[in-house]
Protein backbone atom coordinates (compact mmCIF):
# COMPACT_ATOMS: atom_id res chain seq x y z
CA UNK A 1 0.00 0.00 0.00
CA UNK A 2 1.86 3.20 -1.27
CA UNK A 3 1.67 6.88 -0.21
CA UNK A 4 1.26 9.90 -1.91
CA UNK A 5 4.70 12.20 -1.93
CA UNK A 6 4.62 14.81 1.18
CA UNK A 7 5.00 18.46 0.14
CA UNK A 8 8.75 19.51 1.28
CA UNK A 9 8.12 23.03 -0.50
CA UNK A 10 7.29 25.18 2.35
CA UNK A 11 5.82 28.83 2.27
CA UNK A 12 3.22 30.16 4.23
CA UNK A 13 -0.03 28.15 4.17
CA UNK A 14 -3.15 30.46 4.83
CA UNK A 15 -5.55 29.11 8.09
CA UNK A 16 -9.43 28.92 7.90
CA UNK A 17 -9.15 31.36 10.43
CA UNK A 18 -7.13 33.85 8.58
CA UNK A 19 -3.81 33.71 9.78
CA UNK A 20 -0.75 32.63 8.37
CA UNK A 21 1.23 29.61 9.09
CA UNK A 22 4.26 27.73 8.68
CA UNK A 23 4.31 24.97 7.63
CA UNK A 24 6.42 21.39 8.73
CA UNK A 25 9.03 21.88 6.45
CA UNK A 26 9.70 25.78 6.77
CA UNK A 27 9.99 24.59 10.56
CA UNK A 28 12.10 21.96 10.00
CA UNK A 29 14.28 23.95 7.98
CA UNK A 30 15.00 26.64 10.16
CA UNK A 31 15.23 25.11 13.13
CA UNK A 32 16.94 21.95 12.87
CA UNK A 33 20.60 21.27 12.71
CA UNK A 34 21.83 22.35 9.39
CA UNK A 35 24.35 19.55 8.78
CA UNK A 36 21.25 17.19 9.15
CA UNK A 37 19.02 19.39 7.06
CA UNK A 38 21.56 19.22 4.50
CA UNK A 39 22.35 15.42 4.86
CA UNK A 40 18.24 14.30 4.54
CA UNK A 41 16.54 15.00 7.88
CA UNK A 42 13.70 16.74 6.16
CA UNK A 43 13.09 14.33 3.76
CA UNK A 44 12.96 11.26 6.79
CA UNK A 45 10.64 14.05 8.27
CA UNK A 46 8.70 14.41 5.30
CA UNK A 47 8.78 11.00 4.68
CA UNK A 48 6.46 10.05 7.80
CA UNK A 49 4.36 12.94 8.01
CA UNK A 50 3.30 11.08 3.96
CA UNK A 51 2.60 8.52 6.03
CA UNK A 52 0.91 10.21 9.30
CA UNK A 53 -1.72 11.54 6.22
CA UNK A 54 -2.31 8.14 5.43
CA UNK A 55 -2.67 6.50 8.77
CA UNK A 56 -5.16 9.65 9.09
CA UNK A 57 -7.04 9.06 6.37
CA UNK A 58 -8.15 5.18 7.35
CA UNK A 59 -8.51 6.08 10.78
CA UNK A 60 -11.40 9.04 10.40
CA UNK A 61 -13.06 6.58 7.60
CA UNK A 62 -12.76 3.40 9.81
CA UNK A 63 -15.38 1.46 9.25
CA UNK A 64 -15.92 2.59 5.55
CA UNK A 65 -12.01 1.70 4.90
CA UNK A 66 -12.47 -1.73 5.89
CA UNK A 67 -9.74 -1.23 8.91
CA UNK A 68 -11.36 -2.03 11.91
CA UNK A 69 -10.73 -5.49 13.59
CA UNK A 70 -8.02 -7.79 13.15
CA UNK A 71 -6.22 -9.99 10.55
CA UNK A 72 -6.00 -12.84 13.12
CA UNK A 73 -2.63 -12.92 12.86
CA UNK A 74 -0.02 -12.73 15.57
CA UNK A 75 2.68 -10.21 15.39
CA UNK A 76 6.16 -10.77 16.81
CA UNK A 77 5.26 -9.08 19.88
CA UNK A 78 2.99 -12.07 20.12
CA UNK A 79 0.21 -9.79 19.91
CA UNK A 80 -2.54 -10.36 17.62
CA UNK A 81 -2.40 -7.92 14.49
CA UNK A 82 -4.65 -5.52 13.71
CA UNK A 83 -6.06 -4.50 10.27
CA UNK A 84 -5.09 -0.93 10.89
CA UNK A 85 -1.29 -1.79 12.10
CA UNK A 86 -0.98 -4.18 8.80
CA UNK A 87 -1.97 -0.88 6.77
CA UNK A 88 -0.58 1.54 9.08
CA UNK A 89 3.18 -0.59 8.58
CA UNK A 90 2.96 -0.78 4.76
CA UNK A 91 2.35 3.14 4.49
CA UNK A 92 5.18 4.04 6.67
CA UNK A 93 7.89 1.28 5.49
CA UNK A 94 6.89 2.25 2.09
CA UNK A 95 7.66 6.14 2.51
CA UNK A 96 10.71 5.54 4.46
CA UNK A 97 11.92 2.91 2.35
CA UNK A 98 11.41 5.26 -0.61
CA UNK A 99 12.49 8.97 0.68
CA UNK A 100 15.77 7.98 -0.25
CA UNK A 101 17.63 9.06 2.70
CA UNK A 102 17.11 5.63 5.17
CA UNK A 103 19.94 3.39 4.95
CA UNK A 104 17.83 0.89 7.47
CA UNK A 105 14.52 0.78 9.00
CA UNK A 106 12.40 -1.43 11.57
CA UNK A 107 9.14 -1.58 12.84
CA UNK A 108 7.17 -3.25 16.15
CA UNK A 109 4.82 -5.28 13.53
CA UNK A 110 8.22 -6.67 11.70
CA UNK A 111 10.08 -9.58 13.06
CA UNK A 112 12.87 -8.46 11.22
CA UNK A 113 14.87 -5.08 9.94
CA UNK A 114 14.50 -3.89 6.29
CA UNK A 115 17.61 -3.10 5.23
CA UNK A 116 17.34 -0.35 2.17
CA UNK A 117 20.75 1.14 1.34
CA UNK A 118 24.59 1.28 2.76
CA UNK A 119 25.35 4.07 0.49
CA UNK A 120 27.04 7.66 2.31
CA UNK A 121 23.32 9.07 0.90
CA UNK A 122 21.25 7.24 2.67
CA UNK A 123 22.48 8.44 6.02
CA UNK A 124 19.56 7.99 8.66
CA UNK A 125 18.05 4.95 10.62
CA UNK A 126 14.37 4.94 11.85
CA UNK A 127 12.53 2.81 14.39
CA UNK A 128 9.33 3.13 14.84
CA UNK A 129 5.71 1.85 16.14
CA UNK A 130 3.18 2.46 12.99
CA UNK A 131 -0.08 2.59 14.92
CA UNK A 132 0.23 2.76 18.37
CA UNK A 133 -3.23 1.44 20.72
CA UNK A 134 -4.85 0.34 17.45
CA UNK A 135 -7.42 -1.70 19.51
CA UNK A 136 -8.89 1.29 20.24
CA UNK A 137 -9.92 1.62 16.33
CA UNK A 138 -12.84 0.22 16.97
CA UNK A 139 -14.07 2.72 19.39
CA UNK A 140 -13.19 5.65 18.43
CA UNK A 141 -10.44 5.98 20.84
CA UNK A 142 -7.13 8.17 20.29
CA UNK A 143 -4.18 6.33 18.49
CA UNK A 144 -0.84 7.09 17.09
CA UNK A 145 2.76 6.58 15.48
CA UNK A 146 6.08 6.79 17.05
CA UNK A 147 9.36 7.42 15.49
CA UNK A 148 12.82 7.01 16.82
CA UNK A 149 15.61 8.89 13.87
CA UNK A 150 19.00 8.17 14.12
CA UNK A 151 22.33 9.16 11.86
CA UNK A 152 24.70 6.57 11.41
CA UNK A 153 27.92 6.99 12.74
CA UNK A 154 30.07 5.89 9.74
CA UNK A 155 29.79 4.17 5.99
CA UNK A 156 29.82 0.75 7.51
CA UNK A 157 27.22 -1.69 6.24
CA UNK A 158 24.02 -1.39 8.42
CA UNK A 159 23.42 -4.39 9.77
CA UNK A 160 21.27 -5.56 12.91
CA UNK A 161 24.04 -4.16 15.33
CA UNK A 162 23.47 -0.84 13.96
CA UNK A 163 20.20 -0.36 15.28
CA UNK A 164 21.07 -1.30 18.71
CA UNK A 165 21.71 2.08 19.88
CA UNK A 166 21.44 3.88 23.36
CA UNK A 167 18.36 6.30 22.95
CA UNK A 168 20.55 9.55 24.01
CA UNK A 169 21.99 8.81 20.41
CA UNK A 170 19.08 9.70 18.43
CA UNK A 171 19.43 12.70 16.57
CA UNK A 172 15.69 13.69 16.42
CA UNK A 173 12.34 11.85 17.48
CA UNK A 174 8.83 12.11 15.96
CA UNK A 175 5.26 10.89 17.06
CA UNK A 176 2.15 11.23 15.52
CA UNK A 177 -1.78 11.87 17.20
CA UNK A 178 -5.22 10.56 15.66
CA UNK A 179 -7.42 12.30 17.84
CA UNK A 180 -9.77 15.10 17.71
CA UNK A 181 -7.03 16.68 15.37
CA UNK A 182 -4.09 14.90 13.89
CA UNK A 183 -1.10 16.65 15.50
CA UNK A 184 2.89 15.82 14.59
CA UNK A 185 5.18 16.72 16.87
CA UNK A 186 8.88 16.96 16.07
CA UNK A 187 11.69 16.90 18.69
CA UNK A 188 15.20 17.57 17.67
CA UNK A 189 18.11 18.63 20.12
CA UNK A 190 16.85 21.25 22.62
CA UNK A 191 13.05 21.89 20.86
CA UNK A 192 10.03 20.32 20.67
CA UNK A 193 7.46 21.92 17.84
CA UNK A 194 3.93 20.48 17.12
CA UNK A 195 2.14 20.68 14.05
CA UNK A 196 -1.46 20.23 13.09
CA UNK A 197 -2.93 18.52 9.96
CA UNK A 198 -4.83 21.07 7.80
CA UNK A 199 -7.33 18.77 5.90
CA UNK A 200 -8.48 21.42 3.55
CA UNK A 201 -4.69 21.79 2.56
CA UNK A 202 -3.64 18.66 3.39
CA UNK A 203 -0.20 20.48 4.83
CA UNK A 204 0.76 19.60 8.87
CA UNK A 205 1.17 23.78 10.19
CA UNK A 206 2.94 24.79 12.62
CA UNK A 207 0.31 24.91 15.78
CA UNK A 208 2.88 24.08 18.79
CA UNK A 209 5.84 26.41 19.26
CA UNK A 210 8.97 25.20 21.59
CA UNK A 211 6.81 23.23 23.67
CA UNK A 212 7.64 22.75 27.25
CA UNK A 213 6.30 20.44 29.68
CA UNK A 214 4.38 23.03 32.59
CA UNK A 215 6.61 23.05 35.62
CA UNK A 216 3.46 21.83 37.68
CA UNK A 217 2.38 18.64 37.66
CA UNK A 218 -1.39 17.97 36.65
CA UNK A 219 -2.25 14.20 36.42
CA UNK A 220 -0.43 10.40 36.76
CA UNK A 221 -1.75 7.88 34.14
CA UNK A 222 -1.82 4.45 35.00
CA UNK A 223 -3.77 1.62 34.20
CA UNK A 224 -4.38 0.83 38.07
CA UNK A 225 -6.13 -2.68 36.91
CA UNK A 226 -2.63 -4.39 37.45
CA UNK A 227 -2.26 -2.61 41.11
CA UNK A 228 -2.14 -6.26 41.96
CA UNK A 229 0.61 -7.72 40.00
CA UNK A 230 2.88 -4.56 41.08
CA UNK A 231 5.69 -4.75 43.71
CA UNK A 232 5.62 -3.28 46.94
CA UNK A 233 7.61 -0.35 46.00
CA UNK A 234 5.49 0.53 42.88
CA UNK A 235 2.08 0.40 45.02
CA UNK A 236 3.43 2.77 47.26
CA UNK A 237 4.84 5.34 44.66
CA UNK A 238 1.34 5.32 42.84
CA UNK A 239 -0.64 5.54 45.91
CA UNK A 240 1.45 8.81 46.78
CA UNK A 241 0.68 10.17 43.11
CA UNK A 242 -2.88 9.00 43.64
CA UNK A 243 -3.08 11.45 47.09
CA UNK A 244 -1.22 14.53 45.59
CA UNK A 245 -3.20 14.00 41.45
CA UNK A 246 -5.69 13.50 39.47
CA UNK A 247 -5.69 10.14 37.86
CA UNK A 248 -6.34 10.95 33.64
CA UNK A 249 -5.90 7.20 31.72
CA UNK A 250 -7.11 6.90 28.34
CA UNK A 251 -5.50 3.47 27.70
CA UNK A 252 -3.39 4.59 24.45
CA UNK A 253 0.63 5.63 25.35
CA UNK A 254 0.50 8.29 22.43
CA UNK A 255 -2.83 9.67 23.78
CA UNK A 256 -1.66 9.72 27.34
CA UNK A 257 1.52 10.90 26.85
CA UNK A 258 0.35 13.88 24.62
CA UNK A 259 -2.28 15.21 27.26
CA UNK A 260 0.97 14.70 29.71
CA UNK A 261 3.85 16.94 27.91
CA UNK A 262 1.09 19.82 27.01
CA UNK A 263 -0.57 20.43 30.61
CA UNK A 264 1.75 18.31 32.87
CA UNK A 265 1.73 14.68 33.98
CA UNK A 266 3.50 11.38 34.55
CA UNK A 267 2.75 8.04 32.67
CA UNK A 268 3.79 4.90 34.15
CA UNK A 269 4.06 1.41 32.93
CA UNK A 270 6.16 -0.13 35.39
CA UNK A 271 6.96 -3.97 35.06
CA UNK A 272 5.39 -6.13 37.58
CA UNK A 273 5.63 -9.69 38.61
CA UNK A 274 3.86 -10.93 35.26
CA UNK A 275 6.47 -8.86 33.55
CA UNK A 276 9.77 -8.16 35.07
CA UNK A 277 11.15 -6.71 31.97
CA UNK A 278 7.90 -4.30 30.99
CA UNK A 279 5.66 -4.29 28.31
CA UNK A 280 6.27 -1.57 26.65
CA UNK A 281 8.72 -1.37 23.61
CA UNK A 282 12.16 0.47 24.26
CA UNK A 283 13.39 1.21 21.23
CA UNK A 284 10.23 1.70 19.10
CA UNK A 285 7.79 3.76 22.39
CA UNK A 286 10.11 4.23 25.00
CA UNK A 287 13.10 5.60 23.51
CA UNK A 288 11.17 8.15 21.22
CA UNK A 289 9.11 9.78 23.47
CA UNK A 290 11.64 9.83 26.47
CA UNK A 291 13.67 11.57 23.97
CA UNK A 292 10.64 14.09 23.27
CA UNK A 293 10.45 14.80 27.17
CA UNK A 294 13.88 15.18 27.47
CA UNK A 295 13.83 18.03 25.10
CA UNK A 296 11.10 19.57 26.48
CA UNK A 297 12.53 20.01 29.85
CA UNK A 298 10.56 16.63 31.51
CA UNK A 299 12.18 13.15 32.15
CA UNK A 300 12.38 9.29 31.75
CA UNK A 301 13.27 6.46 33.61
CA UNK A 302 12.94 2.40 34.03
CA UNK A 303 12.60 3.17 37.63
CA UNK A 304 16.62 2.02 37.69
CA UNK A 305 18.06 4.30 35.43
CA UNK A 306 17.21 6.93 33.01
CA UNK A 307 15.44 5.63 29.55
CA UNK A 308 17.82 6.92 27.00
CA UNK A 309 20.90 5.18 28.42
CA UNK A 310 20.20 1.59 28.34
CA UNK A 311 22.16 -0.12 25.45
CA UNK A 312 19.37 -2.19 23.72
CA UNK A 313 20.34 -5.99 23.80
CA UNK A 314 17.58 -6.93 21.14
CA UNK A 315 15.86 -5.01 18.43
CA UNK A 316 12.33 -6.32 20.16
CA UNK A 317 13.46 -5.24 23.94
CA UNK A 318 11.10 -4.45 26.34
CA UNK A 319 11.12 -2.06 29.07
CA UNK A 320 9.43 -0.40 32.15
CA UNK A 321 8.50 3.24 31.27
CA UNK A 322 8.04 6.70 34.17
CA UNK A 323 7.80 9.65 32.03
CA UNK A 324 6.75 13.23 32.32
CA UNK A 325 7.80 15.96 35.00
CA UNK A 326 11.10 15.53 35.67
CA UNK A 327 10.69 16.39 39.65
CA UNK A 328 7.91 13.67 39.66
CA UNK A 329 9.98 11.04 37.79
CA UNK A 330 12.80 11.53 40.50
CA UNK A 331 10.18 11.21 42.85
CA UNK A 332 8.62 8.08 42.29
CA UNK A 333 12.46 6.60 41.32
CA UNK A 334 12.84 7.70 44.74
CA UNK A 335 10.60 5.92 46.66
CA UNK A 336 11.49 2.85 44.52
CA UNK A 337 14.85 2.82 45.68
CA UNK A 338 13.65 2.79 49.01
Amino acid sequence: MGTEPYSQSGGMVMSNAGSTLKTLADVVRETAPAEMVADGLLTVVGAIAAGATRVDGLTRRAALAGVLGDTGETNVQGEIVQVLDAAGTDAFVNSLRDCGAVAALACEELEEAVFVSDAADHPYLVLFDPVDGSSNIDVAVTIGSIFAIYRRTDDAAVTDASLLRPGREQCAAVYVVYGSSTVLVVATEGRVDGFTLDPASGEFLHSHDQIRIPAKCAAYSVNEGNQGNWHPEMQAAVAELRSDFGLRYVGSLVADFHRDLLKGGIFLYPGDVKSPAGKLRLGYEANPLCYVAEQAGGAGSTGNERILDVQPEILHQRTPLIVGNADVVQRVVARLAE
